[in-house]
C-alpha cells in the first residue's frame, strides 16, 4: 500500500453529545476529510460514570450529534471511529450507545459495516495481575487489593490504535470502541496509513479536545487536523477561531504532569523536540514529536467501587459577624454532629466547602486574606447507608441554620438556601478502586472485536 502525501482526520466536537455548529462540519466535510474521529468519554467526571454505567452526556444529546455525523459519513464512505463511548467505555455504555445507532441507521436506511470493540476485563484476569505482582499504580492511585477489584461494579483497560486497525482492516466502516486512550481514536486512521506514530499521537492529542485548544477555545466545534510526512496542521472550520503557536502548545501540556512525555498504551511521546510554527490564516504547523516504545506494552486499567450515598445541602451567608467566625463556627458545629452521632462515627464522613474562601484550593490556596460580603457553604455528608448520610446532612443542616455564635444579632437563622427541599440525596457514590497499569504480551489480547452488518 502506498502511502498517500497526507491524510485529514476530522474531530467534529470535544466530547460526543457536547454539540457543534452545522456550518463547521459542513466545512469539513467540504474539505473531504479520510477520517472522523470523535471522544466520547473521560475520567475528569470521577468515577460514577464507570461505576454505575450511566451515559455522561444524556442520550438525545448523543443522539442529535450522531444524527448528523452518522448518515455524512457513511454516505460519503469516510471511516468514522467513536472512543470510549458513553462516557466510560464499559460494556453497558457500548450497549447504549449501538442502541442509539440503530436507531438513526434505521431511520436513514444506512448501510454499512460496524465493529465493536469492547473493554471491560475479567476480575479474575486483574486478580491474577496483582497477585502476581503486575499492577503497577499510577500517581495518586488508590491501593489496589483482591477485595476492591472484586467489589469493583466495573473495570476497563485502555486500548491503543493498535485494535482500532484491526477493525478498520477487517473492512469496518464504523467503529465503535469501549475504553480507549483518547488521542488513538484519531492517531488510529493515519498511523493505519503509515504515517509516523510520534506526529499522529500528537496531533490526535489536540484534536481529541476539538477546538478547545484555538482561541477562544470550545468544546463544542470543529476542527481538521491534516498530516504529512513532515508535520501536521491544525485549522479551525470556524471563522470566529483560530489556532496560535501558544494555545496549541498550551493545550499540548493539558492534563498532563511532565511537559515532556506523554506516556499512553504501549509507549511515550516525546516532545522536547516538537516544533511549533505560525502556518497563517489561523493555522499551526507542529513538527518532530516523537514516539517511544516502551520495555514492556503497558495499558491503563480503570476500576471503580461503591463507596456509600451523599446527601448534600447548598446555602449561602451574608452576615459578616458570622462569615468573620466561620472557621470556628464550622468547627463548633462538627463537634455537635459527632456528639449526634457518636455510635456512627466509623461510618460517614462530613464535609464543609466554603466558595469563596478556599473552597477550590483548599490549604494550597495562596490568598490568605478573604473580605467577602458573602459565602456560598455545600454540606456533604457521605455514609455506608442512604438513611444514615440523610440524617447526618439533615442534622447538620439545621444545627448550623440555628448554631448561636459570638456576636450573633439576628436568631432568625444564619442560612439562605436556594433549594427546597433544602437536603438533596445524591445516591449510591463510587470510587476509583484501580487506576493502575498492566503489561499484555499483545496490545489486541483484551480487546474482542465483533463485526455487525447494517443494512445488508
Amino acid at each position: 500500500m502506498k502511502k498517500p502525501k497526507e491524510h485529514k482526520v476530522l474531530s467534529p466536537t470535544g466530547i460526543l453529545g457536547y454539540g457543534f455548529p452545522i456550518d463547521s462540519f459542513q466545512r469539513g466535510m467540504d474539505r473531504h476529510p479520510d477520517f472522523i474521529s470523535v471522544d466520547a468519554g473521560s475520567t475528569d467526571p470521577g468515577p460514577y460514570y464507570l461505576g454505575s454505567g450511566k451515559l455522561l452526556v444524556g442520550p438525545a444529546n448523543i443522539k442529535k450529534d450522531l444524527s448528523i455525523i452518522l448518515p455524512a459519513a457513511v454516505k460519503n464512505k469516510i471511516p468514522l471511529i467513536i472512543g470510549t463511548a458513553g462516557g466510560a467505555g464499559t460494556d453497558e455504555h457500548v450497549e447504549k450507545t449501538l442502541d442509539i445507532i440503530t436507531s438513526i441507521a434505521e431511520k436513514n436506511k444506512l448501510q454499512f459495516r460496524l465493529g465493536v470493540i469492547k473493554a471491560d476485563i475479567e476480575k479474575a484476569d486483574v486478580v491474577h495481575a496483582f497477585r502476581s505482582d503486575s499492577l503497577k499504580p499510577l500517581s495518586s492511585a488508590p491501593p489496589a487489593s483482591e477485595e476492591r477489584i472484586l467489589n469493583s461494579t466495573n473495570i476497563v483497560a485502555q486500548m491503543g490504535h493498535e485494535p482500532i486497525i484491526n477493525a478498520l482492516n477487517g473492512g469496518c466502516d464504523v467503529v465503535v470502541c469501549g475504553r480507549c486512550y483518547d488521542p488513538a481514536a484519531f492517531a488510529a486512521g493515519p498511523v493505519s496509513q503509515g504515517f509516523d506514530y510520534g506526529m499522529s499521537y500528537h496531533m490526535g492529542k489536540i484534536l481529541e479536545c476539538a477546538a478547545i485548544a484555538a482561541v477562544p477555545g470550545s468544546g463544542r466545534d470543529c476542527v481538521l487536523g491534516t498530516i504529512t510526512n513532515e508535520y501536521f496542521t491544525l485549522e479551525s472550520l470556524n471563522p470566529k477561531r483560530q489556532f496560535t503557536v501558544e494555545s496549541t502548545a498550551a493545550h499540548t501540556l493539558y492534563e498532563k504532569s511532565n511537559p515532556y512525555e506523554l506516556p499512553g498504551p504501549g509507549g511515550v511521546l516525546d516532545l522536547r523536540d516538537t516544533h511549533f510554527e505560525d502556518a497563517g490564516e489561523g493555522k499551526v504547523k507542529v513538527s518532530n514529536s516523537k514516539y517511544k516504545a516502551g520495555d514492556e506494552y503497558m495499558i491503563k486499567i480503570e476500576g471503580a467501587c461503591p463507596a456509600g450515598f451523599r446527601t448534600v445541602s447548598i446555602a449561602g451567608i451574608r452576615d459578616p459577624i458570622m462569615i468573620g467566625n466561620i472557621e470556628s463556627v464550622i468547627d463548633d458545629v462538627k463537634e455537635e454532629v459527632n456528639n449526634n452521632f457518636s455510635e456512627y462515627s466509623e461510618r460517614y464522613t462530613l464535609l464543609f466547602r466554603l466558595y469563596g474562601k478556599n473552597a477550590v484550593m483548599g490549604d494550597r490556596e495562596p490568598v490568605k486574606e478573604v473580605n467577602t460580603h458573602e459565602l456560598g457553604i455545600v454540606i456533604e455528608a457521605v455514609a455506608d447507608t442512604e438513611d444514615l448520610s440523610e440524617s447526618v446532612c439533615a442534622f447538620t443542616r439545621s444545627t448550623l441554620l440555628h448554631f448561636g455564635y459570638p456576636d450573633r444579632i439576628s436568631t432568625a437563622g444564619n442560612l439562605a438556601f436556594i433549594h427546597s427541599p433544602s437536603d438533596i440525596p445524591c445516591g449510591q457514590i463510587y470510587e476509583f478502586s484501580l487506576y493502575h497499569l498492566m503489561p499484555v504480551e499483545n496490545p489486541n489480547d483484551l480487546f474482542p472485536l465483533t463485526i455487525l452488518e447494517y443494512g445488508k
